[in-house]
């Protein structure tokens, strides 16, 4: 830390960027937890004097605020009553479903409620304790939507930017929410609200003109202050990517390309490894998948002799009710199918409940001819991003649900497929997986050069370019002149972006 008072920027999402580990003599060991938040914001963070403020992922863990890598870590205590209320309650079992088009029914308790805005309104005051006068606060993701608004009713010098790393929901459905209201004063607190697309910015906007009354124009929303000068808020799309250049350079290592190759024999040679890798969540589609390839062997159109579909499901919210039934749901249509269809030495699904390191990630990328990402609503899906990045031979073939925000940068190399439609989503699948090489290549090298060029750092600058560009206050407007005044406003933020 600097010898001024307070950080330039203060990072501020559910969870810190280490894990920890308890040793014998019940100190407290933190190791830096891999991901692509991190990896976009720690050069930032490091170069303008950071500090990051989260949960550790514990119930009960209380530590104080410590470096790791340049930054200033804050450790957010949560108890275990908190984090089944905010955390597995209304982050999860709410909002979750609600932003994901109710694709499982929201559950709505005003004790969930509760500890939500307690929760917000913690981690809202140990980020305004670390941000120096006139510095940025970044806050991130569905867990802290009311953070914004408490920030600025302590710090009104400071810029906030918020984003959203999910969908944000249609009014229709947005508007089931008891607490709408709040929820959208709180990302209103924000200078610049960033989603993963433009139609998440748009729902956004017309939320705030409906339930709200806001004036707007463009993505410009005129928010009036309490001291009579009114405040102007930008809503935009900033779709988020990965590392990709880490990921190419990691599929070409001798080491990944051999234990590819180890992958395939394993599998007993197939002619198509195809491949699913997500959460273990019903928003990605994973039994639409199963189903689809389930009737494809029964269709005859693909055999495990010379197909195989390798589908790696990681553990998530493994308390929650609606995880636990996805888990039995898909474990009982594997096995019913590898029941029928599988032979000795083929199996037609190998499935894997695990989390892997990134080196056995890209193996399996650079292993597999299809990439089956069929999620019936997801806010970009980078899984789709790694493949893309580690396909350093230009081969393979992406298989990509319209309803990802990675459709809208992807469609001129993906084959796009509505996971709803089975009938659909089998011929695609068939397609893909007999595609000629020449094909491929010419998908692929238009799939990488968008990956590649457009990485997380390019995300992670360009947010943080327009917040910070952005116009302070604007005198409050009268009524003869709004318009003008409301036109010079919107020219001077399209100016800053």
């Amino acid at each position: 830390m600097t010898g001024k008072e307070g950080f330039d920027l203060v990072v501020v999402a559910n969870r810190l960027p280490v894990d920890f580990t308890v040793g014998p003599g019940g100190d407290v060991e933190w190791n830096r937890s891999p991901g692509g938040l991190v990896t976009a914001l720690e050069p930032v963070m490091q170069a303008s004097d950071g500090a990051w403020v989260g949960w550790s992922g514990a119930p009960d863990l209380a530590s104080e605020p410590f470096d790791a890598d340049d930054m200033r870590l804050v450790p957010v205590t949560l108890s275990a009553d908190e984090i089944e209320r905010y955390y597995e309650g209304f982050s999860n079992d709410t909002l979750w479903p609600l932003y994901h088009d109710v694709i499982s029914p929201p559950t709505y308790h005003r004790t969930w409620w509760e500890a939500y805005r307690r929760v917000n309104q913690r981690f809202a005051d140990a980020a305004v304790a670390q941000v120096s006068p006139g510095g940025v606060v970044w806050v991130h993701d569905y867990q802290l939507q009311l953070v914004p608004q408490m920030i600025r009713a302590q710090r009104p010098d400071v810029r906030i930017g918020f984003f959203n790393h999910i969908p944000f929901p249609p009014l229709e459905l947005f508007q089931q929410l008891p607490w709408r209201r709040q929820v959208l004063d709180g990302l209103l607190g924000a200078d610049l609200v960033g989603f993963q697309r433009a139609g998440d910015a748009a729902n956004f906007i017309r939320a705030v003109r409906r339930l709200r009354a806001h004036t707007t124009r463009g993505p410009i929303i005129t928010v009036p202050g309490e001291d009579g000068r009114d405040r102007h808020v930008r809503a935009a799309a900033f779709p988020i990517s990965i590392d990709s250049r880490r990921f190419d350079e990691l599929a070409r290592t001798p080491e990944v390309q051999q234990r590819s190759r180890e992958i395939r024999a394993d599998l007993g040679d197939p002619d198509i490894m195809m491949l699913g890798v997500d959460r273990l969540d019903y928003t990605k589609g994973i039994r639409h998948r199963i189903k689809a390839y389930g009737e494809l062997l029964q269709d005859g159109r693909l055999d495990v002799e010379h197909a195989t579909l390798v589908q790696v499901a990681s553990p998530s919210r493994e308390n929650v009710d609606a995880y636990q039934e996805l888990r039995e749901h898909v474990e009982g249509a594997v096995g019913r199918i590898n029941g029928e269809y599988a032979e000795i030495g083929h199996a037609a699904i190998h499935y894997l409940h695990h989390s892997y390191p990134p080196e056995e990630m890209a193996a399996l990328y650079l292993a597999a001819d299809v990439m089956l990402v069929t999620a019936l609503r997801d806010g970009m899906n980078l899984v789709a991003k790694e493949y893309v990045a580690a396909r350093s031979d230009d081969r393979g073939v992406l298989v990509l649900s319209e309803f990802t925000g990675a459709a809208d940068e992807l469609s001129s190399g993906a084959l796009l497929v509505n996971p709803h439609d089975i009938d659909g989503m089998k011929d695609i699948i068939v397609a893909a997986a007999h595609m000629d090489h020449r094909e491929q290549r010419k998908r692929m090298r238009r799939l990488r050069r968008k990956v590649l060029s457009d990485d997380v750092a390019k995300w992670s600058e360009s947010f943080l370019g327009v917040l910070t560009a952005m116009p302070s206050r604007v005198p409050h407007r009268r009524q003869d002149d709004a318009g003008h005044d409301g036109a010079q406003a919107d020219l001077a933020v399209e100016a800053g972006a």
